[in-house]
């Protein structure tokens, strides 16, 4: 069996190619740029030539591709998008509008002459395959993981942050563990955009495809740590590089959430939030307020848990005063979301859960 697994975060999007007839430690991985980076670099490129660009093709995650685009109109340089492409920015367009993007149709963005058209899209295939095939290696698989962060679409009037955690929450309060965010392709519901978006990017993918949110996988991924797994009260921080989520956990059930945006907090800012987070103090509309994404407690505790670290920006910890354990499962930190998707697809498929368990461990 084999599962091409891609952890598409801010920053980099991390790929294991999982393969069930070798050692964990032998399976074929990369860390690359993450897709909106890429983007990001191409609008770059045609801002300093002067060029007009089109973006056309599926809706994406955003970041450095918005930033990108934001250059690009303040140097006096014309920015056209198709619907879909322009739903990266934000579900309301009139909002992209107002960044200075003109809207165009499919068949108005192949008629601008002289303008870099650029493709949006989370998952490129056809890339990863030429990678694979520089050293020899035909990437074929049984299944495919994708992991992205999804705010879903919020109504004009609802902020995309405070939209995101009510629908966090709310899975949350119908079932607390990780399998509430882990869809099949056609069980993701319509307003989780992004995830539908990689769904359709793949025309005629003629093996299971399987998503989950990027935020809760880096915990799940975490998980894969020993010495992270064998403990039962556990607060596992994801420090991905736009996003920190924490989750509190007992044995398999999720007892609590948090989640920030990572380059608003300091290790100072972050202790002081975790330590009220435990203690049950922590409100959500005050991580909101501070431009955060909330905060949810199901159940208080009054056990102290065992508190493990990953993810890319994990060095925000070294110095904390509550002393984390810094995971490395399977001996990869980075792929702490890759192997969290492996894991994924043995809780959603029971049919491949016993030789996904072989390799991983129980």
């Amino acid at each position: 069996m084999r599962i091409l697994a891609i952890d598409i975060g801010g920053g980099t999007q991390d790929i294991l190619l999982f393969d069930s007839s070798v050692p964990i430690e032998n399976c074929l991985k990369m860390v690359m740029p993450s897709p909106t980076h890429i983007v990001a670099r191409r609008i770059e490129v045609a801002t300093r030539r002067g060029q007009p660009i089109v973006l056309t093709g599926f809706t994406m995650g955003g970041g450095p591709n918005q930033g990108a685009v934001k250059d690009h109109i303040r140097a006096g340089l014309p920015a056209y998008a198709t619907p879909d492409a322009a739903r990266s920015f934000d579900d309301d367009l009139s909002q992209v509008e107002a960044l200075g993007v003109k809207l165009v149709s499919e068949d108005e963005a192949r008629q601008i002459k002289g303008a870099e058209v650029i493709e949006l899209r989370d998952v490129d295939l056809k890339a990863l395959g030429q990678a694979f095939s520089s050293f020899g290696v035909r990437l074929d698989f049984d299944a495919l993981s994708i992991g992205v962060l999804d705010h879903g679409a919020a109504p004009p009037e609802v902020s995309d942050r405070r939209f995101r955690f009510d629908y966090l929450a709310k899975a949350m309060r119908q079932r607390n563990d990780f399998s509430s965010f882990i869809f099949l392709a056609s069980e993701v519901p319509d307003f989780l955009t992004r995830m539908r978006a990689v769904a359709d990017s793949l025309p005629g993918l003629d093996v299971p495809l399987l998503l989950m949110d990027t935020a809760p996988l880096g915990a799940l991924g975490a998980l894969e740590d020993g010495e992270v797994r064998r403990r039962r009260e556990r607060l596992v921080v994801n420090l991905g590089n736009m996003h920190t989520m924490a989750c509190r956990l007992r044995g398999d059930a999720i007892l609590g959430l948090f989640e920030h945006h990572t380059g608003q907090l300091t290790t100072q800012k972050l202790d002081g939030y975790l330590s009220r987070f435990l203690s049950g103090e922590l409100s959500s509309q005050e991580v909101f307020d501070d431009h955060g994404h909330g905060c949810l407690i199901l159940e208080k505790r009054d056990s102290k848990p065992f508190l493990a670290v990953t993810g890319p920006r994990r060095a925000l910890m070294a110095e904390s005063i509550l002393k984390p354990y810094f995971a490395i499962p399977h001996g990869d930190m980075m792929l702490s979301g890759s192997f969290g998707l492996v894991r994924a697809f043995a809780l959603k498929v029971e049919a491949w859960r016993e030789e996904i368990q072989v390799v991983l461990g129980a």
